[in-house]
């Protein structure tokens, strides 16, 4: 297990520096600049000390961190509705906190390391236009497709799922374009904090993205299309 994989899953180490955590945890970036830590320059001293120095309570920003970590384990398969309430609560929830942060943070990237080679240009540009596109696809999947689904489904349903499956491929068209821009998400040894920090939640995003694609293109989606093959009901026009 990597440390980012194990940061997922172990218990928050207030002994532990706040740059390592905000490099092994994805999204202890945004809770330690609006709890004003320095993860960057500052990133060699304890959660501990750092609570301290600010006069936090020291439990409480634990807790905040703890409620960061999400296993990558994919849920039993249970009915298609309490999978639908699963994937917008693990996944499309989850996506909406993470890029505005990864867009902040590869934006102070690629200004603060400018001049270096390996800086991923183009990456904030590339993650803005991914969020503007995931977002509405998460909306069309939450105000229209996925109502259908809970219903039970109907005869129609295929081509809404039709036109979900093709955004998908997009999605992986945008993570192929990510991982070109970041050397497959592997950060240069001269990198800062903040960058570190950048590629860790990348990965995550990245992860989650794809079981999220997953669960939809091959648990839930194919047990509405089977269905729907008959078209409209008994008479089996084909219309859908």
């Amino acid at each position: 297990m990597n440390a980012i994989a194990a940061a997922a899953t172990s218990p928050i180490d207030p002994s532990q520096a706040i740059g390592q955590i905000a490099v092994q945890l994805p999204g202890a970036t945004a809770v330690f600049r609006r709890l004003k830590l320095d993860f960057c320059c500052g990133g060699q001293v304890s959660l501990r000390q750092a609570a301290g120095d600010k006069g936090l309570d020291l439990q409480a920003v634990v807790d905040e961190l703890s409620a960061l970590q999400r296993p990558n384990t994919l849920p039993d398969a249970g009915t298609p509705s309490e999978l639908v309430d699963h994937i917008v609560a693990r996944y499309h929830d989850v996506h909406r906190a993470q890029l505005p942060e990864l867009i902040r943070m590869a934006r102070r990237v690629e200004a603060v390391h400018r001049s270096n080679p390996n800086t991923p240009h183009g990456l904030a540009d590339a993650l803005e236009a991914m969020e503007q596109e995931l977002v509405a696809h998460m909306h069309k999947e939450e105000a229209v497709l996925f109502p259908m689904l809970r219903a039970g489904g109907n005869s129609f349903v295929s081509q809404p799922i039709a036109m979900m499956r093709h955004e998908h491929t997009d999605h992986g068209e945008a993570l192929e374009q990510i991982a070109r821009l970041t050397d497959d998400i592997t950060p240069p040894r001269e990198a800062c904090n903040t960058w570190r920090a950048l590629y860790a939640g990348l990965a995550q995003f990245s992860d989650d993205l794809v079981n999220h694609i997953h669960l939809e293109n091959n648990v839930l989606f194919p047990q509405f299309e089977a269905a729907a093959q008959g078209g409209c009901g008994s008479s089996g026009c084909g219309c859908s």
